[in-house]
């Protein structure tokens, strides 16, 4: 019985541990963030400035992506009611009939 409630203390203390840990690096990415905010120096080399480029464009793209499925949904949906049945478009292919 000694062992297992040994066991799950030591369990505990490195979650502890690994918190305190995850709680520094945090604390010191902000730190890194806010140093640069405050010497209004965001960017330190070029491939900072190509990653943020990269990361707008990747943005913009969803951005644009969710506008035109709302626009479908909104536009679209409203006027195909509306309307009759569309007519088929094209010929049948009767090779496919058995």
């Amino acid at each position: 019985m000694f062992h297992s409630s040994l066991s799950v203390e030591t369990w505990l203390n490195s979650v502890k541990m690994q918190n305190r840990d995850l709680g520094n690096e945090i604390e010191d990415q902000f730190n890194d963030v806010l140093s640069r905010f405050q010497s209004k120096e965001l960017f330190q080399s070029n491939w900072d400035i190509a990653t943020f480029a990269i990361f707008l464009t990747f943005i913009a793209t969803v951005i644009l992506l969710i506008l035109l499925v709302l626009v479908r949904c909104c536009c679209c949906c409203c006027c195909s009611s509306s309307k009759s049945r569309k007519t088929k478009v094209g010929v049948d292919n009767l090779g496919m009939e058995p």
